[in-house]
Formats: structure tokens, sequence, C-alpha cells
């Protein structure tokens, strides 16, 4: 099913703020916001492009690990979306590889206006030892994660319900929590809910503080 795109007055105007190769560069930490992580090529900016229903907000392209910074969007005041880079590609250099999994670790942990994390997976690939590497960073920071569970128009419905069902079990063991979805960029499945989560979650006065 098609969602209309009626979008909450939160998310109507999304703006992009910066690129930051080093935490120095991250906008002020006060406010809310929402991260989105992902496998490179697993369509983490279709997904905000169409959250958002703003085409070309989240730059996409067909070459896997084109985001190699994180990119702050503005919504309103002191509330954003960020697109975390993606992991997994191979051609990354392995020095360039480290730097990203350094900066994103550090970024979960101590960013104290980071509300959750939007954590995409292929439905034809889900929770891969990358996925589980980042909610295990997660699980240390003690942050709420909501899966999507992209391309499921690339399954019957069927077998993304069963897929559906399969990743909420595995996920199940952690500790801190996790929602799980369907969801597609190119038939807009579910963006309503993903919208209201995001809205959930930025209108939270504050996160819960890493445990030690």
């Amino acid at each position: 099913m098609t969602d209309e795109p009626i979008l909450p007055p939160l998310l109507r105007h999304p703006q992009y703020l910066i690129s930051a190769h080093n935490a120095d560069q991250w906008p002020p930490d006060h406010g809310a916001e929402v991260a989105f992580a992902g496998r490179s090529n697993v369509g983490k900016s279709s997904a905000i492009n169409a959250i958002t229903n703003r085409r070309g907000l989240a730059r996409t392209s067909k070459t896997p690990g084109r985001t190699q910074q994180i990119v702050f969007f503005r919504l309103d005041g002191d509330r954003r979306l960020v697109d975390l880079p993606g992991y997994g590609y191979a051609k990354v250099p392995e020095s360039l590889r480290q730097h990203w999994g350094q900066m994103i670790e550090r970024f979960l942990r101590t960013r104290l206006s980071l509300r959750g994390l939007i954590l995409l997976m292929d439905i034809r690939h889900p929770v891969t030892v990358l996925d589980r590497q980042m909610l295990q960073w997660t699980e240390s920071a003690d942050l709420t994660v909501h899966v999507l569970l992209t391309k499921s128009d690339k399954l019957s419905r069927s077998k993304a319900q069963q897929s559906l069902r399969d990743v909420t079990i595995q996920l199940g063991g952690f500790s801190n929590p996790i929602s799980v979805q369907l969801f597609s960029s190119v038939t807009r499945t579910d963006c309503s809910t993903a919208r209201e989560v995001l809205v959930q979650w930025l209108t939270c006065t504050e996160r819960k503080m890493p445990r030690t």
C-alpha cells in the first residue's frame, strides 16, 4: 500500500545543515536528533527522502560508500536528522573505515541530543555481522533503535511478513528497545509508521545516559 504524503509539521521543511568529517564540525549538542545508519547500498538516502517527501534532500548514488561524512539536516529550531556514513563498502581504504567506525561509535555514545537510531537493513540480507556490531554499540549507549527492513517490495507479501517476524525474534536478545517494520522507498510502504517514530523521538525531552 502506498502512503499519502501527509507529513507531520515537524518534517515539512527539512534543510541541509552541514557535512562533518570530524567531531569538532558537529553542530552544538543541544536540541534533539535522530540518526540513520545502515550498510552501503541499503537505501538510506532514499529512505530519508521518502520519509521527508523531499526528493534530493539526501544525495543518492548507485555507487556504494558515497556518504563519507556525517550529514546533518535541520528540521525546525534545534531538531535535526543525521545521515551516518554507510558501512561495509569493501573499496573504502581501511584507514577511512576505521575513522568512520570510531566516529560513529563516539557519536552514538556521547551525543546527548541523540534520541534514537533508525537502522536500515536490506530485507533480503538482514542482521549481518556489521549490523550486529552497530546494535552492540547502541546497546552499550542504551539507545533506542527502530529497524527499517528496506526494499520490502522485492519480496512477496508473505515472505516479507515472515522476514519481519524472523528479524524481530533475532533482535529480541538485545537489552535496549528495538522495534522493526517493513519499508520500501519505491512504494512508500509504511512511511507513515517511520514518521510517527521520528516525531515521537524528536519531541522527547531527553535521552538516557549511556551505561558505563
